[in-house]
């Protein structure tokens, strides 16, 4: 790993930012340009791997393919001592991640607004032929201003895009929680499996979890599998079936029975009234087993009030009991 002072190329290392499933990110100062930019370093298990230079080269590929507020920017790529390199845009901004962390469950007015954004960068990289395939909260950022910006698109599926495989991956390098059905088969899916991973984040912004848990990769994966994704209505409190009903179709096992597209699924959020209801009666399944001050938050501080009330009655009690 680079250290804080250290040259690589012609970038001077300020920061180490995040290490990925095969790559640390660096922030760095460009010292041709002048201007603070994003290092992208393979891990030293990877380099020599083609695979990991293929990905490199595709990420820089998709980045100057596309131009959206929500996509972040490629500016280079290179090699230095033998070892490839990716040079992005600086976006300053909290990992979705550390907002869901920090701020999650959030209101569904909150949740949509920032799923609609997402959306619509979608909608651009697949009128553009590519697919981001690697969605989730790690890989994107989410500005002041409220604008999230998609990272990361190594993995993404192109027009002209053949298979590759990376002979050190590992099971860091992404989680299965926002994998569709269809990749889990082996499949190399569509624009309906980016659709499938923004519902995940969806049903995760409104309640706090994903909708699929288990004990380890393998029982998360059946449940993708298998599971029928819980009504959002009947899951938390102050979502309307509405909603709901968007959150499940755009988690159906099957694509055919998804969204078609991202544009349809921002045209539901903007017309919730519209909205055809009719999945939530044979597409979803009962509420979760999540614990119940999870799904009533409210109810956790209202209790603790209450013990905290009992036991200094309790103990005026009995320093009265004492001094008689």
């Amino acid at each position: 790993m680079l250290q804080i002072g250290d040259q690589f190329d012609h970038f001077q290392i300020r920061q180490h930012i995040a290490q990925g499933g095969m790559s640390d990110i660096y922030r760095a100062y460009d010292l041709l340009s002048g201007k603070e930019i994003v290092l992208k370093v393979p891990d030293k298990m990877t380099i020599g791997d083609p695979a990991q230079y293929e990905r490199f080269q595709r990420e820089l590929e998709v980045m100057h393919t596309l131009s959206h507020p929500a996509i972040q920017r490629g500016l280079g790529s290179g090699r230095f001592n033998n070892t490839p390199y990716l040079v992005t845009e600086l976006i300053d901004g909290e990992s979705m991640r550390d907002y869901m962390r920090r701020a999650a469950p959030v209101s569904p007015e909150t949740a949509a607004a920032l799923i609609r954004k997402i959306a619509e960068g979608l909608a651009h990289c697949h009128d553009h032929g590519i697919v981001h395939r690697d969605l989730k909260p790690e890989n994107i950022l989410i500005t002041s201003d409220g604008q999230p910006v998609i990272l990361d698109f190594g993995l993404a599926l192109t027009k002209h895009a053949h298979r590759v495989t990376y002979a050190n991956l590992s099971g860091a390098a992404g989680t299965p929680d926002y994998m569709a059905p269809e990749q889990i088969e082996g499949q190399r899916g569509d624009k309906r499996t980016d659709l499938y991973a923004l519902g995940t984040m969806f049903y995760e912004l409104l309640t706090g979890r994903t909708p699929f848990s288990g004990d380890n990769t393998l029982a998360i994966m059946a449940q993708h599998l298998k599971g029928l994704v819980p009504r959002l209505d009947r899951e938390q409190p102050g979502i309307s079936s509405k909603l709901a009903a968007v959150v499940a179709r755009s988690l159906q096992r099957d694509p055919d029975d998804r969204y078609p597209d991202m544009l349809t699924l921002v045209h539901d959020l903007d017309h919730l009234d519209e909205v055809d209801e009719s999945i939530l009666e044979h597409a979803t399944g009962p509420a979760s087993a999540a614990p119940f001050w999870r799904r009533f938050p409210f109810v956790l501080p209202i209790g603790f009030a209450v013990l905290l009330l009992l036991a200094m009655i309790l103990l005026a009690f009995g320093l009265q009991t004492l001094h008689k």
